[in-house]
């Protein structure tokens, strides 16, 4: 495989788009000793077929403000792949979005939904529109605009988005009640939905809850215990919440949390009800967490600054794509980090990625890290398959045994003397399934 080559290609066709050039970069480095070792790769041009998506749509999202204006977003959906099953992955509404965000996103979705070992391909959508200080008659209107021109391109076994920043209960349900009435039929065509419609318990808390599962997993396998170590997170909404909710359960401390103001030291831990109060910071729409050293004056805000500095023994980026970068992988690791995992997707720049594997610190990438939140999702689209509804313990208990799994494929593909290259691992095990179920299909 000549990966410079294949970057060059991808670079002339979709200029400045570098969050996926990016993305796509890690895939192949991690991916080259086993794709060598498989001519039918090379012979069916599996890489180049698998970094293009299937199909993009663009579209205007024209809506009515509360002021009578017309307002104009852009709406996108990426359908990256579908080999092992229907496109899934979830929808951001933040002024952010663009392409390159969304294709890198969809990308590593393809690999990610593999690594849950359930039947679902990978993709991504949203909008530039932003809900921040807009009223919930102005979220649903654009929400049923932006359907409007969606519904006819997803389904149950089609393309099942979900939510993701930005896109909480509130927006899913005024998208999932504009798709049922347009489509004429009440299917499991979005994850993430209220239980009183079709929803899972735990699917709110998931993606934390998964992601301390998978640690667990990888401090267990070096006779670490979690027990009593400090843990710093960043972000503040539900993935953060779900991660100090289940790091304190298991009987860490959680120490820090952050937001785009700043970041919350709090030697005492954030548990109990601190932290219910991360989820009244979230919903005040403020999206600050200074208030929070008000409330609790044992704790301190620093304000502009990232929670990386602390000495903690695990980090977790909870909040975005490339949020930790090479100068605070430093700082964690002159403090004796021990652990580091991903649960935003591609939470580290590629410099801090590099220095964490080159110093052999514990180190897992989101891809495989956050996977529970689509792994309860999948579980949601089988509840509504079979139209019931699990109890909490059931899903709980499921969520566990696919956390488990994946850490073992990624210590199978992973391993390396006594380090595990998890990176590797869990690109290895995620584009085996994927190349091999492309061979299968024919050229499609």
């Amino acid at each position: 495989m000549k990966i410079d080559s294949i970057l060059s290609s991808l670079e002339a066709k979709h200029p400045g788009e570098s969050e996926f050039l990016q993305a796509v970069k890690e895939v192949l480095v991690s991916i080259e000793d086993v794709y060598n070792q498989h001519p039918e790769f090379e012979k069916h041009r599996i890489i180049e077929r698998l970094v293009e998506p299937d199909r993009i749509f663009t579209f205007k999202v024209p809506w009515v403000d509360d002021r009578g204006d017309i307002q104009v977003n852009l709406g996108y959906r990426v359908q990256f792949n579908n080999a092992i099953g229907p496109y899934k992955g979830g929808l951001r509404f933040h002024a952010s979005v663009n392409l390159s965000s969304l294709k890198f996103l969809g990308f590593e979705q393809t690999f990610k939904n593999a690594l849950t070992t359930l039947p679902m391909g990978g993709g991504k959508g949203g909008s530039d529109f932003s809900p921040k200080g807009k009223s919930n008659g102005e979220i649903m209107r654009f929400c049923q605009a932006f359907m409007l021109e969606l519904w006819r391109n997803i389904g149950p076994d089609t393309d099942v988005p979900a939510g993701d920043i930005g896109v909480g209960a509130r927006e899913i349900g005024y998208l999932y009640g504009m798709y049922k009435k347009l489509a004429r039929e009440n299917t499991g065509t979005f994850t993430g939905k209220g239980l009183e419609y079709g929803g899972s318990l735990v699917r709110p808390e998931a993606t934390g809850f998964g992601a301390l599962y998978f640690v667990h997993e990888m401090l267990k396998a070096k006779n670490i215990g979690i027990e009593g170590k400090t843990v710093a997170i960043s972000g503040f909404g539900n993935v953060a919440w779900g991660a100090a909710l289940k790091a304190t359960e298991l009987g860490a401390k959680v120490v820090t949390i952050s937001g785009p103001d700043g970041y919350i030291y709090d030697p005492d831990g954030i548990s109990g009800e601190k932290i219910g109060y991360m989820l009244e910071l979230r919903d005040s729409g403020e999206d600050i967490v200074a208030p929070y050293a008000v409330k609790y004056p044992n704790s301190t805000f620093h304000a502009g600054k990232k929670p990386w500095v602390e000495k903690v023994d695990i980090a977790l980026p909870c909040a975005i794509q490339n949020e930790l970068n090479e100068k605070d992988a430093e700082a964690l690791i002159a403090n004796g980090v021990t652990c580091v995992a991903e649960v935003s997707n591609m939470g580290c720049t590629a410099e801090a990625v590099d220095l964490f594997l080159e110093k052999q610190v514990l180190f897992a990438p989101g891809k495989a890290v956050n996977a529970g939140g689509v792994a309860t999702s999948g579980l949601e689209m089988s509840q509504n398959a079979m139209h019931i509804q699990w109890g909490a313990e059931e899903v709980d208990q499921r969520l566990h045994g696919i956390m488990r799994n994946i850490h073992e494929q990624c210590l199978k593909f992973g391993k390396d003397g006594n380090y595990t290259n998890y990176v590797k691992g869990a690109n290895v095990a995620g584009f085996m399934k994927v190349a091999r179920a492309m061979i299968a299909q024919g050229v499609v």
